[in-house]
């Protein structure tokens, strides 16, 4: 008993030196959309704090660890002052994706806080993430319309959910619901479709009606938020509609 008293008075006494977290990073936009007529897109960074931090930049392809991408980020690493900011450039190198959809990237933007000298201080390095979307020329469609495409079908035993991406471009999606009526269940939370990609989603509880009410919001280039509705019947895919306001 004395050591596990002794063990939270201890982390409790060191927590006390740990200063208070600043207010650290914030980019210009939640997501870029990168057009091929264009050389390269910015974005903005800036820091929050009245501390000098680093800026250390770089892209990947959602794994986290597979850097190699045909894009490049400009500067990787850099300084900004208290209250400052810094222009970010994401190039493109001229080829390595397809031509005939959209492809996506993520930009990492992490905040490397400047050595204060002190012996009870706690460095926290601080990560953002966004989504890049390169859009090449002349793609089939529009991208507002790439939501309503969307192809849902409820399986006949009523135990999973399916979706498929027929579009050019990816659809981002926020809490997914299905269910009748006001008893409908989270399906999930976020989820992005790809071009050309068909995803199913396991319910917790299958659905014993064959039919059912979905809902979900999509976020567009500028990440407002739209609604859309579909109503179900198992076996048979169906398109969601726009929530009129």
């Amino acid at each position: 008993m004395w050591f596990n008293f002794s063990g939270l008075l201890l982390v409790l006494l060191s927590l006390s030196f740990i200063p208070s977290a600043h207010a650290g990073i914030a980019l210009g936009q939640t997501r870029v959309i990168f057009e091929a007529k264009n050389k390269e897109e910015n974005i903005t960074v800036r820091n929050g704090s009245d501390l000098p931090i680093l800026v250390q930049s770089w892209l990947d392809g959602g794994k986290g660890t597979d850097t190699n991408v045909p894009f490049a980020v400009t500067p990787p690493l850099a300084k900004l002052g208290g209250k400052g900011q810094q222009l970010l450039r994401i190039l493109f190198k001229g080829s390595g994706v397809p031509q005939d959809r959209e492809s996506v990237v993520w930009l990492n933007v992490q905040e490397i806080p400047a050595e204060t000298g002190g012996k009870n201080t706690l460095q926290i390095a601080v990560r953002q993430r966004i989504k890049v979307f390169y859009r090449p020329a002349n793609l089939v469609g529009e991208v507002k319309d790439a939501p309503s495409s969307l192809q849902w079908t409820l399986d006949k035993g009523g135990k999973s959910l399916s979706v498929y991406n027929p579009s050019a471009y990816h659809v981002s999606t926020l809490q997914m619901k299905l269910g009748l009526g006001e008893q409908g269940a989270v399906v999930t939370e976020r989820q992005m479709i790809a071009p050309g990609e068909k995803m199913i989603f396991p319910l917790a509880h299958a659905i014993a009606s064959t039919k059912a009410e979905l809902s979900f919001t999509s976020i567009n280039d500028w990440g407002g938020q739209q609604a859309f509705k579909a109503s179900l019947q198992s076996g048979i895919s169906a398109q969601a509609q726009l929530v009129t306001q």
